[in-house]
Parts: C-alpha cells; sequence; structure tokens
C-alpha cells in the first residue's frame, strides 16, 4: 500500500500529462540552435504547445532567456573537453555516438510525464529516427539550411555513380550536368581525415529524414521555388518552407558570444548606403595568410567597414598587422562579435560580405543586401553558387581568399552599373520575402499547412 501510495505521489497530475507538448532536439552549434529555437517559439506562441526541448550540455543555450520552454540537457562528448575540435565530421559522429543512448531515455522519461505530439529534430540528428518509431511518436525534420543544398547532399549518391567525387582537383570548373548550376567545385563537401565518414553522415542524414513524417526548411517559396518542386517529386512526403524564421523572433537571445554594441554606435556614424559589413559566421576558420589577404584587400578596397574576427575565426595567431591597423583606422571598425540582424537593417550598411551559411544568406535575403561570398564548407558552397549564379544578387569569390579578387568584387558591388542591377535584384527579393509572411503568402500558407499536419497527429493521440 505504502509503494503505490508513492508511485501515485510520484505521477504527475492528470491535467500535465494531457496537456498537448512538443519535443524539439536542435544540433548544438550557432547556425543549428537558432532556427530550432525560433521555431519553438512560433509554435509556442502560434498553437499554444508546451515546449519540450532536449540539449546537450555543450553548447547548451541558457534557459533563463526562454522562459515558456523546458530544457532536458542530455550528456555528450564534447561537454567535457576543454579544447574544441576542428574537425567538423568528427565533432558530428562523436555527438551522434555519445547522445544516442542519452537522447532515448531522456524521450522516453518526457514520454512517461507529457502527452507528446511529434519529435523535431535536426536532420543530422538521424538516430532519433529509430527513437521516434520505437515510441510510435511522429518526427519532423528541420533541416537548417536551404533546399538547394539539401538536394545536392541527396544527389551524392548520383555524384558518385557518375565519378564527379573522385579526383576532383583536376575537374573543379566542370559543371554538373546533372544538378545545374553547380560546378564540381561547388559539390558540398566538408574537409576531414576520412572522407567516408563525410558520405556515411550525408547518406544516413537523407535516408532517415526520407522515413520522417514532414520535412521543414527555412526557406520561402519566391526564393527556391524550382527546387522544392525537385525535391517533392523525389521525397514524396510533406515538405513546407515556413521561413524566413528569424522575422518572427530574433536570434539574439541564443547567441554564445557576447554581441558588441559599439557596432551600432559607429555604423551610426556613418554616411547612408556606405559600409561593407564582414563576418564569416560561428564555425569557419582560416590560417593566418587568408587573414592578411582579407585584412589589406578590404584596406585596398578604400571602403569602411565593419569587420567581426571572432575568436577561434584564425588558426594560429589572429593578430592583425600593425601597419594594416594604422591604414584602416579612419574607416574600420574590428569587433569580436556582433548584433547581425541589427547591422544588416542599419541604414549605413550597404553590403554583406558572408561565408555563405544559410542563415546569414537569407537575413541578407530579407534586407535586399548585396552579397559577397566567401564559402568554406558543405552547403555554403551550394549557397554562394545560387547567390552568384541563379539569384544574381551577389558575387563569389571564385579564387578563395585573394586580395586582387576581394578588392575588384568590393568595387564591382560598391559601384558602378553592375552593383546596382544586382541591389535592385536584391529589393525585388526583399519584397518577395516580406510578401510571403503576410496572410496569404507563401510561408504562411505552409506555416498553416504545417500547423494542420501536427494538428492530425495531436488527433491521433485521442
Amino acid at each position: 500500500m505504502a509503494a503505490a501510495a508513492a508511485a501515485a505521489a510520484a505521477a504527475p497530475p492528470p491535467e500535465v500529462k494531457r496537456r498537448r507538448r512538443i519535443v524539439l532536439f536542435p544540433l548544438p552549434f550557432q547556425g543549428h540552435i537558432n532556427p530550432m529555437i525560433q521555431l519553438a517559439h512560433i509554435l509556442h506562441s502560434k498553437l499554444g504547445f508546451s515546449i519540450s526541448i532536449i540539449h546537450t550540455k555543450y553548447n547548451l543555450p541558457n534557459p533563463s532567456n526562454h522562459p515558456s520552454f523546458t530544457f532536458h540537457p542530455i550528456s555528450d562528448a564534447l561537454s567535457e573537453n576543454e579544447e574544441p575540435l576542428l574537425d567538423p565530421i568528427l565533432t558530428i559522429k562523436l555527438l551522434i555516438s555519445s547522445c544516442t543512448l542519452p537522447f532515448h531515455h531522456c524521450l522516453s522519461q518526457l514520454l512517461c510525464h507529457h502527452r507528446v505530439v511529434c519529435l523535431i529534430t535536426d536532420a543530422i540528428w538521424y538516430f532519433t529516427q529509430a527513437a521516434a518509431e520505437e515510441f510510435g511518436l511522429p518526427r519532423v525534420v528541420l533541416r537548417t539550411s536551404s533546399v538547394c543544398s539539401f538536394s545536392a547532399f541527396a544527389a551524392f549518391p548520383l555524384l558518385r555513380d557518375k565519378g564527379y567525387l573522385s579526383n576532383r582537383d583536376s575537374k573543379m570548373e566542370d559543371e554538373i550536368r546533372e544538378l545545374p548550376p553547380l560546378k564540381v567545385k561547388d559539390i558540398p563537401l566538408i574537409k576531414t581525415k576520412n572522407e567516408e565518414d563525410v558520405f556515411e553522415v550525408i547518406e544516413n542524414m537523407v535516408a532517415e529524414t526520407k522515413k520522417s513524417s514532414c520535412l521543414i526548411f527555412n526557406s520561402f517559396q519566391e526564393l527556391e521555388g524550382p527546387d522544392l518542386a525537385k525535391l517533392k517529386q523525389q521525397f514524396l512526403m510533406p515538405i513546407f518552407c515556413i521561413g524566413p524564421l528569424h522575422k518572427y523572433i530574433s536570434a539574439a537571445s541564443t547567441s554564445f558570444l557576447t554581441q558588441e554594441m559599439s557596432s551600432i554606435s559607429w555604423l551610426d556614424s556613418r554616411a547612408p548606403k556606405s559600409v561593407l559589413y564582414v563576418s564569416f559566421g560561428s564555425v569557419a576558420a582560416m590560417d593566418e595568410e587568408e587573414l592578411a589577404e582579407v585584412a589589406w584587400g578590404l584596406a585596398e578596397s578604400k571602403q569602411p567597414f565593419l569587420w567581426v574576427v571572432r575568436p577561434g575565426l584564425v588558426r594560429g595567431a589572429d593578430a592583425l598587422p600593425d601597419e594594416f591597423l594604422s591604414e584602416v583606422r579612419e574607416r574600420g571598425h574590428i569587433v569580436k562579435w556582433a548584433p547581425q540582424q541589427e547591422i544588416l537593417s542599419h541604414p549605413a550598411v550597404a553590403a554583406f560580405w558572408t561565408h555563405s551559411g544559410w542563415n546569414s544568406t537569407v537575413e541578407a535575403v530579407c534586407e535586399g543586401l548585396p552579397m559577397i561570398c566567401s564559402p568554406f564548407f558543405g552547403d555554403q558552397m551550394v549557397n554562394s553558387r545560387y547567390v552568384n549564379d541563379v539569384w544574381r544578387i551577389g558575387i563569389k569569390l571564385e579564387r578563395g581568399m585573394e586580395r586582387g579578387e576581394i578588392r575588384d568584387a568590393i568595387a564591382r558591388l560598391m559601384k558602378g552599373r553592375e552593383g546596382e542591377e544586382i541591389r535592385e535584384r536584391g529589393v525585388c527579393l526583399k519584397e518577395k520575402a516580406s510578401l510571403c509572411l503576410s496572410e496569404g503568402g507563401s510561408s504562411y500558407l505552409a506555416l498553416d499547412g504545417f500547423v494542420d499536419l501536427i494538428s492530425s497527429f495531436d488527433e491521433s493521440l485521442v
């Protein structure tokens, strides 16, 4: 009798069990956490779902910034490491191997105490599909990059069969006939010690995504309509473009680094449409020689610039030459991290030099800002090609970090007729991005469709 009474006391009240809840599981990197947390806020405010977020202890967001959500930290292989891992694929494989069992246990406990409608996970957490099937829980996949890059990932078996992945160095400029406008050098690979690990992660990600109940993107129909149509034919499952997610809620509350607000006050002192904003995201790294080429390319351009040089951006010493700092003292401002969304919307900013991460690309599109693209790895290669060749709202640096090309690209974008035409196309896309979120717009309707699908999951639990 005492044991039964204790069990009854420990059980959650019936009204808690009945409350509709969605469980989300983001990959613990800035570019993946931001859209997942933004999605959580949308679902909470639009539908009134309770939100539980399973998260690694590594890069755990501050729960006090999201008081409406409950966070459930799980152990991982990185949170105890003092030194960051520099190999992205090794990092992902370590996370997957160390998180599989803790995730399973945490989800099991949540299902014991709550009425969970569905699980939403990052696409790279492909092992979560098996857990969802075991618990009879619908799994929704959030792919935090572009539709066009995901299509390129899905085409890896084809690229292998056609020989595009072998002896790449000798055919980097060759076009991929099956995936226009991509070239061999645009294949979204990630440098790692064992290239087979890349293929394993990507092929598992795609295969397990196909088994899920739904796939959603932080994109919009007017930007990626043709690629979205092709992907729907290939995957034969509900796919929704519900972005741009950052237009619903800012990503500032999930930033890992302290944002230096001096960047805004500095911009306030500059003339309208005069400043080039330079930021290569939260993960990309370059060597000292590349840093020097970026610096002197900026110096030789003679344009005002705001440059984010975050800790970890440079492999080795990250000190900028004294002669460079002296040269740009009157027209350059350098910070460790910055409030990017505020900067991109600032009237002084004329263009954005970016690593072509998807969040940065979408944020620039929404502000109508032309881009200079310097991709480092993965989906950034595809995104930059589309910016240059398909949407034609920017310039891709084809030779990497080379000061002459940098100087010339800045001049092409900030001055002359070519820059004006790029800006005009960007303004048109900005208008479409705004309209897609308004009532009756493509993303508005897609979000409604996604909501209806989740509601059908909920009804099946009754």
